[in-house]
């Protein structure tokens, strides 16, 4: 009997797999079984170097599903992205995103469907790993801003941490508009854009009130 398998990559103590099964749930999707890997990048790990990740190789089946928040879960390295999609795909798994809704089909109908699929999951994976890149460059230069200026000078305390400006920060890259990212994190239009027009300065101010 098809399943549909929810995997999720927890690779810090700021996020929640519980996080990521509600609001999987709360978009609709009945899962049957929960794969997750802890601790992990998606940079520098591969799914099938992950002991949770290359399970999902010997579990899905022709028919099944498998939904994930986006594809930066899967990794972010386009070539790991890409071929892992594809070679589910192949199996005749159909993968689901929960951010956008997205599915991707194994069997589409014509070949200009299939192109259509293919160049949307290359910008995915290209896009997941362009955002991996930015955001460890916003991390040192914010890193860098916050040892430039005294602790008295540290400014107000952030409404965010740092799972909800990753957070913010996926719900934009996967194209989510301004007003939508807000809703979803709870945060004001202002901070959400601050966050994305000025992720440096957005991490800076965690950094100097140690969050």
């Amino acid at each position: 009997m098809p399943q549909t398998i929810f995997y999720a990559r927890v690779s810090t103590a700021d996020q929640s797999l519980d996080h990521q099964v509600t609001q999987a749930e709360a978009a609709g999707f009945q899962i049957d079984r929960v794969v997750s890997d802890h601790g992990v990048s998606g940079v520098s790990t591969t799914l099938a170097e992950r002991s949770e990740g290359k399970r999902l190789f010997d579990i899905l089946r022709k028919g099944d599903t498998l939904v994930v928040r986006w594809v930066d879960r899967l990794g972010r390295n386009y070539a790991d992205v890409t071929d892992t999609i594809r070679q589910f795909l192949r199996q005749g798994v159909t993968i689901k995103t929960v951010i956008n809704g997205l599915t991707f089909d194994g069997t589409p109908s014509d070949p200009m469907q299939e192109a259509v699929r293919d160049a949307l999951i290359a910008f995915m994976a290209a896009t997941a790993q362009a955002q991996a890149e930015a955001t460890k460059e916003a991390q040192r230069a914010g890193i860098e801003a916050a040892k430039a200026k005294p602790d008295r000078y540290r400014g107000g305390k952030p409404t965010y941490d740092r799972a909800t400006m990753k957070a913010v920060q996926e719900q934009l890259a996967a194209g989510a508009t301004v007003s939508a990212t807000a809703r979803a994190t709870g945060l004001t239009r202002q901070t959400v854009i601050r966050i994305r027009n000025k992720p440096e300065d957005a991490e800076a101010a965690l950094v100097r009130w140690g969050m």
